[in-house]
């Protein structure tokens, strides 16, 4: 894993509260830091699903993976 541990935990968390829409993940979570890439971390781990919603565009929210993720390390899925 490239990006600190913790904040791909806290991108999964913040995800696991509500899908949120793709631009607004984006927004919130891209860097340009190439030591720092949590977005990319995360969707590479496969913590994070990418779903088109007709009339809604991308929704962001979190796989099985990123719930056993989130657990394994005493998080909260509340999504799940």
């Amino acid at each position: 894993m490239n990006a600190p541990e913790s904040l791909v935990l806290d991108l999964v968390e913040w995800v696991a509260l509500k899908p949120k829409p793709m631009e607004v993940v984006l927004d919130a979570w891209r860097t340009s830091c190439p030591r720092l890439p949590v977005w990319e971390d995360a969707v590479d781990y496969g913590y994070l699903t990418r779903t088109y919603v007709e009339g809604k565009g991308v929704t962001v929210s979190v796989s099985e993976d990123g719930i056993k993720f989130l657990r394994s390390h005493g998080r909260e899925a509340a999504a799940a």
